[in-house]
């Protein structure tokens, strides 16, 4: 899967949660206010279910899912180590 790939899935994944917001690659989605602890752990497992990742307690960084450059960035690192 391509970097490309893998922003179009976390861009359509966050989507559908934030109607009416068009959202950039560089959107905090923190700081927007778009994710409560409930969603995190939402948006943690669906990066490992949909790109076959195991999130380990050093990836548990909020930097790494603030935005969608941010999680394309980890799971293109992720894949890389694999």
């Amino acid at each position: 899967m391509t970097s490309e790939d893998s922003n179009k899935t976390i861009r359509n994944y966050l989507t559908k949660f934030f109607p009416g917001h068009e959202l950039s690659d560089e959107d905090d989605i923190f700081s927007l206010g778009f994710v409560n602890s409930m969603f995190a752990i939402q948006l943690v497992n669906f990066v490992e279910h949909q790109f076959g990742l195991e999130i380990e307690n050093e990836d548990m960084e909020l930097d790494n899912f603030r935005s969608v450059r941010a999680l394309v960035e980890l799971v293109r690192r992720k894949t890389q180590k694999s």
